[in-house]
């Protein structure tokens, strides 16, 4: 919802004008773009992109109303689709993302607040915030435009929470953590140059989440990244754009999951473990602590090792492995 409220602030676009912007030939039915979205979730009104053959089936039924894609593939489009042809779709995706950018302002606003909040004067606010009843926000914090806080949260010294981040009820941040920067996502041209992919999706903390001090949760590249309810994150850690991890879930210190992983409920995962991107991780699943999960991962099971695997076939390879040193020793 958030996300929506601040694309209704943004100005919409011909279709033609942006492909002026980004250099792409243009002559087909002209019509108004409000962003950028998936194949699946683009609606008439925005722009998605094509460049990896596993996602075929969602070009078929996408419902946007233009996608960036090679010639090759263009007649796979619905016809109610207009294709933008280049060889380059995912470089021109990130040349059209800055055009829908939110724009960057140093002006303060007073917030919307409920009763009993607790604010420290040398708390720094956005345009548009909105504060629950009872919010505590301390010393050094900054709360950017749109954000909203709900009841009862506390906000300790020098947290940031980017523009169009929600904050639950209930929820306590610890100090220096950032809610809501930029996801790390970069097309590059033939040349090897890095050009920017422009992330203009938010962040959801749910209610009764803990996060420890220093740690990252990224905004998404379109859409949504998602705290789930009841969530505890212990300090320094990092969760990338467009992650999903299922409500009251666990994680030790220098956990990281990549972009685009999904997990279900009651994860738990131990110190320095981490995951690749666009995994699904199940419900009731434990990662031991260093573990490296490279494949989604079944439910209710207790993984190890890198790659991670059942733990109990990691103690017997760990068992093999130490008798053949022995072995040999």
């Amino acid at each position: 919802m958030l996300h929506f409220l601040l694309n209704k602030k943004r100005k919409n676009m011909k279709l033609s004008q942006i492909c002026q912007e980004i250099a792409i030939e243009f002559s087909d039915k002209d019509i108004e773009i409000t962003g950028l979205h998936t194949l699946t979730e683009a609606t008439s009104s925005e722009i998605s992109f094509f460049n990896d053959k596993r996602y075929i089936n969602q070009l078929l039924t996408t419902k946007a109303g233009a996608v960036l894609i090679d010639k090759q593939y263009a007649d796979l489009l619905p016809q109610t689709t207009v294709a933008l042809i280049t060889d380059e779709p995912y470089l021109k995706l990130a040349l059209a993302s800055k055009l829908f950018a939110h724009k960057i302002e140093t002006k303060t606003a007073h917030p919307h607040m409920g009763s009993g909040c607790d604010i420290d004067k040398r708390v720094r606010f956005g345009k548009d915030v909105t504060l629950g009843d009872n919010v505590i926000i301390m010393a050094g914090a900054y709360i950017g435009d749109g954000v909203t806080i709900g009841s009862d949260t506390l906000i300790y010294p020098n947290v940031t929470i980017y523009h169009g981040s929600s904050i639950g009820s209930n929820c306590i941040i610890h100090a220096g953590t950032v809610i809501g920067s930029d996801g790390y996502g970069f097309a590059h041209t033939k040349r090897g140059e890095h050009i920017k992919i422009y992330q203009n999706g938010n962040t959801v903390i749910e209610d009764e989440v803990e996060i420890g001090a220093n740690c990252v949760v990224d905004r998404a590249v379109f859409g949504t990244t998602y705290i789930r309810k009841g969530t505890k994150l212990d300090n320094l850690i990092q969760i990338a754009h467009n992650c999903d991890v299922g409500e009251h879930s666990l994680m030790a210190s220098q956990v990281g999951l990549a972009g685009s992983t999904t997990t279900g409920r009651n994860l738990v995962m131990g110190g320095q473990s981490g995951t690749a991107g666009h995994l699904h991780i199940g419900d009731f699943v434990t990662i031991a602590g260093k573990g490296g999960v490279t494949k989604s991962l079944d439910s209710g099971k207790t993984y190890a090792g890198f790659p991670a695997i059942e733990h109990k076939r990691w103690l017997k390879l760990q068992a093999k492995i130490s008798s053949l040193l022995k072995r040999r020793l």
